[in-house]
């Protein structure tokens, strides 16, 4: 048996076959982000599905010059329906207030539309998603992109930057450098807003929330 060849930097993942993954329930015509939000709700394109309380599609306007992709959403997004409403989603909007980014004028989005999660007593904690996974929802991203087509995209985090510029991409390395991708004149990397929150230090903690604003600094000069 032939073994899959990873994805080297620029190159995106391989899709499953379509009755795997979320392109059996993408719409025919989906060039507009107001189908592929109704649609999303019929998906079952993996099996987090089955345990999450809805999808969770991106929010902002179409006509957007930046989006900003995540890997997953959290519990509280989860509920709510919206992408980044908890508390990573507060650091980010301080974020891009401190580097004159404004909120309103940014879609974002997560890889990952369902929220895979275990439980822990009544707390639902937060669960990676598999590769298959991020490869079987990976075309709602890619329709949003195509929709967007953004001047900047920013993924943040891990699972996000792999899924667009190849499993070989290390964030830490090439964090706020330009990249190329087929989806914007400008692809970025960073940290996730969550991961900066995981730090205990207090010290740590806000030294890496400065270099997380000065990442976006730089990244808005291209706007």
């Amino acid at each position: 048996m032939s073994r899959r060849k990873k994805p080297e930097q620029g190159e995106l993942f391989e899709l499953p076959p379509k009755k795997d993954g979320a392109l059996a329930y993408l719409p025919e015509d989906a060039h507009d982000l107001g189908s592929l939000a109704k649609a999303i709700h019929a998906c079952e394109g993996c099996s987090i599905h089955e345990n999450a309380t809805q999808p969770v599609f991106g929010d902002g306007a179409a006509d957007s010059r930046m989006v900003l992709v995540g890997e997953q959403p959290g519990d509280k997004e989860d509920l709510a329906g919206k992408p980044f409403v908890g508390p990573a989603g507060r650091l980010l909007d301080k974020t891009l207030e401190a580097a004159g980014i404004d909120r309103g004028t940014v879609y974002i989005t997560n890889v990952v539309k369902h929220f895979k999660w275990t439980p822990r007593g009544k707390r639902r904690l937060h669960s990676k998603p598999s590769p298959y996974e991020i490869r079987a929802c990976q075309p709602w991203l890619e329709a949003e992109l195509s929709a967007i087509k953004p001047k900047v995209l920013v993924l943040m985090g891990s699972t996000a930057a792999q899924a667009v510029l190849g499993s070989g991409f290390r964030v830490t390395k090439s964090r706020g450098e330009p990249h190329i991708s087929p989806f914007s004149e400008h692809t970025f990397a960073t940290l996730h807003p969550a991961a900066l929150l995981r730090i205990q230090l207090d010290y740590a903690r806000e030294a890496a929330e400065k270099e997380f604003i000065e990442d976006f600094k730089k990244i808005a000069a291209y706007l």
